[in-house]
């Protein structure tokens, strides 16, 4: 098993993704009580925490367990936080809410309930809250009983499994990245993720505000927001390099012209080789949002047969001249939006892409 077959290197925390068994979950805990150790198990469902408290009694009847929550009462979650942090409880069934501050060398063992109801920054910042004493650190991520999980919820399991070495934070951002997809990588929807964007946006907003104070101009940040239902990422059988797909997407996210983007391209192509169709058209939708800012386009999304666009107040574009010649049905429902009904053709990766860049390399 796991238990017996660990890394030898002990800042890692071993990590395993198994569908929820009592036999499973009876071992794990059994082995940590076992070496003095306490345990955190994460039922992130406040209203079933209660009844699944009473389960985990019947599977291990010997443990003490302590229940903590966001939604108790002040003194009691703080009753419950020090007999734990005292020693005198020996499992912390809990919600999320130990994610981040909670500091117990005793606890070596970690195990989530529903992990692939989690995302994979939250996973990464629950198994650090075990792996800081002498002992070998567990995780252990389980999945639903009966319930199937989404392809997208595999993608994360896997990248949490696979990245359990300490100083794993970077890879498994960047993986993030490329299972939630890199259109918006700078974008206003994106700014707020700095665990993945990290020191270059810091950087940005620093130079930004020195300009003001010297009441330099600040160079306008491009605000249009793509999302078409599907994700565009740099595969890493084509930049093996994580630290090279990371600057890669930060050359495509920093474009401010097509022209920019153009010698991109040509600069990757040098370097690895033939643009696969995945970077070409992650390349295609920083072009799109280029194009699209120079009409004051804020947004472009799609809705069941409909892609809609939706414009700043400020625009001083002809919005029906823009879309004069465009494929489908066009409305215009009010002043900053416009909706084109399209055939389910036109939803493929490609074709969309070509379709939104005939619209906006049209002069308005």
């Amino acid at each position: 098993s796991s238990l017996a077959t660990a890394p030898l290197d002990r800042r890692a925390v071993v990590t395993n993704v198994k569908k929820f068994d009592t036999e499973l979950i009876k071992r794990a805990i059994t082995v940590e009580l076992n070496r003095q150790g306490q345990i955190f198990f994460v039922h992130n469902r406040v209203q079933t925490i209660e009844k699944f408290a009473t389960e985990l009694k019947k599977i291990i009847p010997e443990v003490k367990i302590a229940v903590a929550h966001g939604q108790m009462h002040k003194g009691e979650l703080e009753k419950a936080m020090i007999q734990f942090v005292l020693g005198k409880i020996d499992i912390l069934l809990c919600s999320a809410i130990i994610e981040s501050g909670i500091d117990i060398p005793n606890a070596n063992t970690i195990i989530i309930n529903d992990a692939d109801r989690f995302g994979l920054a939250q996973l990464h910042q629950l198994r650090g809250r075990v792996g800081r004493f002498k002992h070998r650190a567990f995780a252990y991520l389980l999945l639903p009983r009966s319930r199937t999980i989404t392809p997208v919820a595999v993608k994360r399991l896997k990248a949490i499994e696979e990245y359990s070495q300490l100083g794993a934070g970077f890879k498994i951002a960047l993986r993030d990245l490329e299972i939630r997809g890199a259109g918006n990588i700078l974008g206003p929807e994106q700014s707020g993720h700095i665990n993945t964007v990290g020191y270059e946006l810091f950087c940005k907003l620093l130079s930004d505000a020195v300009k003001r104070l010297k009441n330099e101009p600040v160079e306008s940040q491009l605000l249009t927001t793509v999302e078409l239902g599907f994700s565009t990422y740099i595969p890493r059988n084509y930049i093996p390099s994580d630290s090279q797909r990371m600057g890669i997407y930060r050359q495509i996210a920093s474009a401010k012209t097509t022209e920019d983007l153009a010698r991109l391209t040509e600069q990757i192509a040098d370097m690895y080789g033939s643009v696969c169709s995945e970077v070409k058209d992650l390349i295609d939708l920083a072009e799109i949002r280029i194009l699209a800012s120079a009409y004051n386009i804020r947004s472009i999304t799609t809705s069941e047969k409909d892609l809609i666009f939706s414009f700043t107040p400020q625009s001083d574009k002809n919005i029906a001249d823009i879309f004069a010649k465009s494929p489908g049905i066009v409305r215009i429902p009010d002043s900053t939006t416009v909706h084109i009904r399209l055939d389910k053709k036109y939803f493929e990766p490609n074709t969309l892409l070509a379709v939104l860049r005939k619209i906006l390399r049209k002069k308005g």
